[in-house]
């Protein structure tokens, strides 16, 4: 098993330009400001701050505008008042989200059950399962950075994966938070983290993944009726070593108050056709993410670009890639 011992954060401030060095120093500047700010609330009152700005101060913004373009194509049946309420709940969410990121720390299963409840621990893999490794896939609901808590808490040891912001200062600082409140070690995406990943799974650990963002080295499958460019990573992972993946949704109740469950693990299939097998495990994903989003619409990310049309040059580039690594995936 992977021991369970927190991991240094990598620096990824060195051999940075001066003048982005100075970019990302105000905008790490204004982030710790906020940040602060929000510290001197307790949890709850941060939480209803961060929502009323959001709600009140964010929506009314162009930032809006892909979420209106995107929730109008996945619900070409609701009118414009359900979109515009969705709108509202999202920032909300987002805002809250924001503001509970000063108190995570806080947000701590075994001291307060009645933030973060846990449900579905029946639906966990056997232990025959359990010998590959797990992986634990999930999206952005709700506030997604106390997921990992729950693994954490429950004893599950492995890694989170990520992709690292840009910004190093707020990247340290984001990865330490990761660490203290849920899985000892943090993997980057890439080729040298899947090759992490495929250790830690060897090992019989627990990986966490987020599933729902468009990958630039994706394959296309249906997401609200409509093509998405695809991770097929925790599909080719789960083929190449026979791991379980066990689907991880969180809903906000209310305020900062969570509930976290495992819904039943999705074996890989295996059929014969390698290529047909990893779309079709593929689209099981992202049909569980669907289903969750449709139940909470306001709680997921709709300012994401998920969908690319069919002539855009990141849907070719995808398509290139996408071969290139299906192909390469075999080393792993």
């Amino acid at each position: 098993m992977i021991a369970n011992v927190p991991v240094k954060p990598a620096s990824r401030g060195a051999n940075i330009p001066f003048v982005r060095r100075l970019r990302y120093l105000a905008e790490a500047a204004g982030f710790f400001t906020i940040i602060g700010l929000f510290r001197l609330f307790g949890i709850d009152r941060a939480s209803a701050i961060g929502g009323w700005i959001g709600r009140k101060l964010i929506a009314p913004t162009k930032l809006s505008k892909l979420a209106r373009e995107n929730l109008r194509a996945a619900f070409p049946e609701k009118s414009t008042a359900e979109i515009e309420a969705i709108i509202d709940g999202m920032w909300d969410n987002l805002g809250r989200t924001m503001a509970e990121c000063a108190h995570l720390d806080k947000i701590h299963w075994a001291d307060s059950k009645t933030r973060l409840t846990v449900s579905g621990l029946e639906n966990a893999p056997s232990e025959e399962e359990r010998k590959n490794g797990i992986l634990l896939i999930s999206a952005h609901f709700a506030n997604w950075e106390t997921t990992p808590t729950v693994a954490h808490k429950l004893g599950f040891s492995g890694a989170t994966i990520v992709r690292p912001t840009n910004n190093p200062y707020l990247n340290n600082w984001l990865e330490k938070l990761r660490i203290r409140n849920g899985m000892p070690e943090i993997v980057s995406k890439g080729g040298n983290g899947l090759r992490r990943i495929r250790s830690i799974l060897h090992d019989g650990g627990y990986v966490c993944m987020l599933v729902d963002q468009r990958a630039s080295e994706g394959i296309a499958v249906p997401f609200f009726g409509r093509d998405a460019l695809t991770t097929p990573a925790p599909a080719t992972l789960a083929l190449r070593l026979n791991t379980a993946i066990v689907p991880v949704s969180n809903e906000r109740l209310g305020g900062a108050h969570f509930h976290v469950r495992f819904h039943p693990a999705i074996m890989p299939p295996n059929t014969g056709n390698a290529a047909r097998d990893l779309v079709a495990f593929t689209a099981k994903i992202n049909a569980f993410v669907e289903e969750r989003v449709r139940k909470r619409p306001e709680q997921w990310l709709w300012i994401h670009r998920r969908w690319v049309s069919a002539d855009a040059p990141l849907r070719k580039r995808a398509q290139a890639l996408s071969g290139a690594f299906k192909a390469t995936s075999k080393r792993f």
